[in-house]
């Protein structure tokens, strides 16, 4: 990546998610292990096994950087395994460990081992940033933050040179999308408190996204409400802003998902890399931004808002449970074989059926998410219009599939 450029640092839940990053131009993968991350209960993490594979197929994609998420509240128990962790992601060659607690800071500093301060420490200043700066080199601000407030911190760190361990100025990084929590930078209790399930361990169970009704207690008048879902926040969007955000003198653009799936972090990955691209070659337009933002409602969402970026004194909220995505996927079948020769795929049907003209999605730790449209589709040496539940079908394919890929069938929602 050319280090004068933004980079875009893209979430891993699984390994299909990661191959998916990375065939789609992230410049980093952020990513946690057993445990002790903000994602503990959301998603498959990965192990400690996994840390070299990961380091692995990073540095095979020129360079990928990647970062261990380590930023839940930690105890005394914990301690013993976090030591464990991050000497593990050394030895591995992980890029860097994102952390929150001081504990973890410290160890990690002392181990020699590139430290990024997680959003959850609340950095909302630039004196924040320069006692951070003692232990880390880059910084996720706080995400209540206006982008005129974070112009103003990097500007700060410019002018005062402010460096990190590693002797060069400290980089600060920024969420541009993808879901929000209600509370300030992550800091809920709401699921502890009903479900003794902490959110601030990884363990959060979203009672912010269910409906509620307000009753007063004093004279059991129930409140008006326009909105049934008033304290979950439409997802952040910011592909419309990303020429104010870059101008901001952000370094890092990190986008949020580990929970979410393969596809999910292809579609966006592509989407902001290209929309990045299009800034420093000047063909941002509104044109652009509309099939961005177009391609994006495809995926995962709870409606999009720019955040508190532009200013906004309050939230926006969505109108309803789930996602408001304008397509989803319905799973059909599973890889059997590949034939690299002549670049076709044998996959069997499991459900529903395969027609000529479909748009298919297939996942896989090794594939990634591979979005494409079925031209020719032969069962039995025959050429057939649609392949149905139980039938092996092939078609043409230049990715690779392996055995025990899923295939799914991308419909309208």
């Amino acid at each position: 990546m050319n280090q004068n450029r933004i980079e875009l640092m893209m979430p891993a839940g699984s390994f299909e998610a990661l191959q998916a990053g990375l065939d789609a131009g992230a410049d980093s993968v952020y990513f946690g292990v057993d445990q002790l991350n903000m994602r503990a209960r959301a998603t498959m993490n990965f192990c400690l096994d996994d840390l070299e594979e990961i380091a692995g197929r990073c540095s095979d994609y020129g360079g990928v950087k990647s970062y261990l998420t380590l930023n839940t509240i930690i105890y005394d128990h914990d301690l013993s395994l976090i030591k464990k962790i991050i000497d593990r992601a050394k030895t591995a060659g992980i890029s860097a460990v994102i952390a929150s607690d001081q504990a973890v800071i410290h160890y990690a500093f002392q181990q020699k081992m590139p430290v990024h301060i997680s959003t959850q420490l609340n950095v909302t200043n630039l004196e924040t940033v320069k006692f951070y700066a003692m232990f880390a080199d880059v910084m996720v601000l706080s995400r209540e933050l206006s982008l005129s407030q974070v112009a103003k911190i990097c500007k700060g760190i410019e002018k005062e040179q402010i460096t990190g361990p590693s002797g060069d100025l400290v980089r600060i990084e920024i969420f541009g999308h993808g879901a929000l929590c209600m509370a300030v930078s992550g800091k809920c209790y709401l699921s502890l408190h009903t479900q003794n399930s902490s959110a601030n361990r990884g363990a959060c169970v979203q009672n912010c996204r269910r409906k509620y009704k307000v009753i007063d207690i004093e004279d059991g008048h129930e409140l008006e409400i326009d909105n049934e879902y008033i304290m979950s926040p439409k997802d952040l969007c910011t592909i419309d802003i990303l020429d104010q955000v870059i101008e901001s003198g952000v370094s890092v653009l990190k986008i949020e998902g580990r929970a979410r799936a393969p596809e999910y972090v292809s579609t966006v990955a592509k989407v902001y890399k290209e929309a990045i691209e299009a800034y420093y070659t000047g063909n941002y337009d509104s044109e652009h931004i509309h099939t961005w933002m177009t391609a994006l409602q495809k995926v995962y969402n709870r409606g999009f808002w720019n955040g508190y970026y532009m200013g906004q004194q309050l939230g926006e909220w969505t109108d309803k449970s789930g996602s408001s995505a304008t397509q989803k996927k319905v799973y059909i079948g599973k890889g059997v074989h590949y034939f690299p020769k002549i670049k076709v795929a044998h996959f069997r049907i499991d459900a529903y059926e395969l027609s000529v003209g479909d748009r298919i999605l297939i996942t896989g730790p090794t594939t990634g998410a591979v979005e494409m449209q079925v031209d020719r589709l032969m069962v039995n040496n025959c050429e057939v219009s649609q392949a149905t539940k139980g039938e092996d079908c092939t078609f043409k394919m230049d990715q690779i599939i392996r055995p025990s890929d899923k295939l799914y069938k991308i419909v309208s929602a």
